[in-house]
């Protein structure tokens, strides 16, 4: 008689909330400590964050294998994917930025609510990408999903490092600040004034944009629909070579992260048939 495969260990990583800002009117910055979270050196290294449901006893720490096996489906932790803006090894401390849109979602009322000594599970970290200090200049792309990695990205370019940054957000009040040491570009676009498709300022841009000579590192996150759009002129218009460039839609409009994954895991499988 074959004996039943042993249970995989799905043991989660466990965070401490120690303070919250929201730094624009609609994001909210979270930071928290964990002796659980090791950098791997990207600076789009993401997070699969645990959020539980309300009224439900986990048991500590928090393992998914023992949940799927003994709860309900209804029960188990909403897993959603969100970038490290920055990780502090000394004060070991773990800094999330969340969009926040009122009610809407899971993640970014979490934030809103979120205390001081709020347990918050994760695994990872992920992550692919980070600035090619070879690269003779540097074009960054995204909204407000991708400005985490943006701005973590934008920090860690080396002295002088050439970069252009096109970043799309609602407004005005929803721009940002960096620091760091590199001969930044960076052009805000807003969708309170413009026309047409969700990014389409940023497809234009890019489209119009004079690639200075060299050779280029390209990161373009966010959105789906105009991640595609720009991933045909960087490969089919610019003859851009895969390996210089990092793309990935974040999430797509009009579907939450679960319809999201489906969506492009259910692509991945028509495309390999």
């Amino acid at each position: 008689m074959t004996s039943p495969a042993p249970r995989r260990n799905r043991v989660c990583k466990r965070a401490v909330v120690q303070r919250t800002e929201r730094i624009t009117p609609h994001m909210i910055r979270v930071v928290l400590t964990s002796d659980d979270f090791a950098d791997n050196g990207f600076s789009d290294h993401y997070v699969k964050l645990l959020f539980c449901k309300d009224g439900v006893e986990y048991p500590e720490p928090l393992d998914l294998g023992v949940v799927r096996e003994t709860y309900p489906a209804e029960q188990w932790p909403t897993m959603r994917t969100y970038t490290v803006r920055s990780w502090d090894e000394a004060s070991r401390e773990l800094t999330i930025d969340f969009v926040h849109h009122g009610d809407e979602g899971v993640a970014g009322p979490w934030a809103a609510a979120a205390l001081a000594g709020d347990v918050l599970w994760f695994n990872g970290p992920g992550g692919a990408y980070t600035p090619d200090e070879a690269a003779d200049w540097h074009l960054l792309v995204g909204d407000e999903s991708a400005l985490p990695a943006i701005g973590s990205a934008v920090e860690q370019l080396p002295t002088g490092a050439r970069a252009t940054v096109l970043i799309e957000v609602g407004d005005e009040s929803e721009e940002q600040k960096f620091s760091g040491s590199g001969d930044v570009d960076i052009r805000w676009f807003h969708r309170s004034t413009a026309s047409g498709e969700r990014g389409d300022g940023l497809v234009a841009a890019v489209e119009a944009l004079d690639f200075p000579a060299g050779t280029p590192h390209v990161f373009v996150h966010g959105e789906a629909g105009f991640v595609f759009r720009i991933r045909k002129n960087l490969y089919q218009e610019r003859g851009l070579a895969r390996d210089r460039v990092s793309l990935s839609g974040y999430w797509r409009l009009g579907k939450n992260e679960d319809g999201w994954q489906a969506e492009k895991a259910e692509t991945a499988k028509q495309e390999r048939s």
